[in-house]
């Protein structure tokens, strides 16, 4: 298969620049991946398919509010989202403008006081817009700043400045492990309610951990898919997950994923025999038919954009044709697409 074939016209209309205000009160899609039969739901009717005995898997990383502003001594402004964390208060991140950031410079974030500012210094030169290491100061207070003068980095398509309830709202109601610049979408259609009643009555829910990257909103751009590489994220997947995934299977109940991330995870737990195996560190699987997953018997994904490898996941898990059918079906019905879009169950 070509990246070609996973092409599609997408409506800008139907990209949803803010979420519902209620967050089960969204579209749900449901596709039958054996005959590709569409059913039009809402996300609060999930529970007609999740039945007591099933397994829910979440991912529980927390967006960290990884943009930052500042400016260099000159005075002129430099954007900077943080990627990927190097070590204590040292990061890899995108600079805007990046070329008029030389190696050495300091970036001022904040002056606290006459003693004491958050800063940023530049440790590599600029090269080809790619990313630069950041060593940030003070670094025990790292942590501290960052949450102070971060903001939450909304996705790139959502043109529009950054408001004080995107905090909250691109953000799982059941996020908890700092690490992520970009939130595992699929699962922002739950809130603790609807959750509570799962868990009532009789699913069991465990979370696995998927820092998501910036990079999951990347287009690709190889035609030849094996020529294709994906970036790096860090998960960990307990051997209490494994051994739940297992009992349900035994059980004769279903597994349910949420997300194109945590799916991503426990592929990657994968031995070469086919075993699953508690496994932590960095991944960069790249999933695409006609590749076969195992781990998840339904899965709760968004409607992703053209080109990318989450559109190419999702595919691997119900079919291309599938995939493509139930599209072009929901961009006549006029689904929301996107981050902060509608849902689909795939079954």
């Amino acid at each position: 298969m070509k990246l070609s074939d996973f092409d599609y016209t997408l409506p800008q209309e139907l990209i949803a620049y803010h979420p519902v205000p209620d967050r089960v009160s969204s579209r749900l899609l449901v596709l039958d991946r054996t005959d590709g039969t569409v059913r039009h739901k809402h996300f609060r009717d999930l529970s007609e398919y999740i039945q007591p005995g099933d397994a829910l898997i979440l991912n529980d990383t927390r967006v960290i509010p990884a943009r930052l502003h500042g400016k260099r001594a000159s005075g002129g402004k430099v954007e900077m989202l943080l990627l990927r964390e190097l070590g204590p208060a040292r990061w890899e991140a995108l600079l805007r403008p990046s070329v008029r950031v030389r190696e050495g410079d300091e970036i001022l974030i904040a002056e606290i006081s006459k003693e004491e500012k958050f800063s940023a210094v530049a440790m590599n030169a600029p090269e080809n817009g790619g990313a630069r290491r950041l060593h940030f100061s003070p670094p025990a207070q790292f942590r501290e700043m960052l949450a102070r003068f971060g903001k939450i980095p909304l996705p790139p398509y959502i043109k529009r400045a950054v408001e004080i309830e995107d905090a909250f709202c691109y953000q799982t109601v059941f996020a908890k492990r700092d690490g992520a610049v970009a939130a595992p979408t699929a699962g922002l259609h739950f809130d603790e309610a609807y959750l509570e009643a799962l868990k009532n009555s009789g699913v069991c829910i465990a979370h696995i951990t998927l820092h998501v990257g910036y990079g999951t909103f990347q287009t690709l751009f190889e035609e030849d898919l094996k020529k294709q590489t994906l970036h790096e994220e860090y998960f960990q997947v307990e051997d209490s997950v494994i051994q739940l995934i297992q009992s349900t299977r035994a059980a004769g109940r279903k597994v349910f994923v949420c997300g194109t991330t945590a799916l991503r995870a426990l592929e990657s737990c994968k031995m070469p025999d086919g075993a699953l195996r508690a496994s932590s560190g960095k991944t960069d699987i790249f999933i695409y038919p006609p590749y076969k997953i195992t781990t998840a018997d339904a899965l709760i994904t968004n409607f992703h954009m053209p080109r990318t490898s989450l559109m190419l996941l999702t595919s691997a898990f119900a079919g291309r044709e599938h995939m493509l059918n139930a599209y072009e079906l929901a961009i006549r019905r006029r689904y929301r697409f996107a981050s902060f879009g509608d849902a689909m169950l795939i079954v």
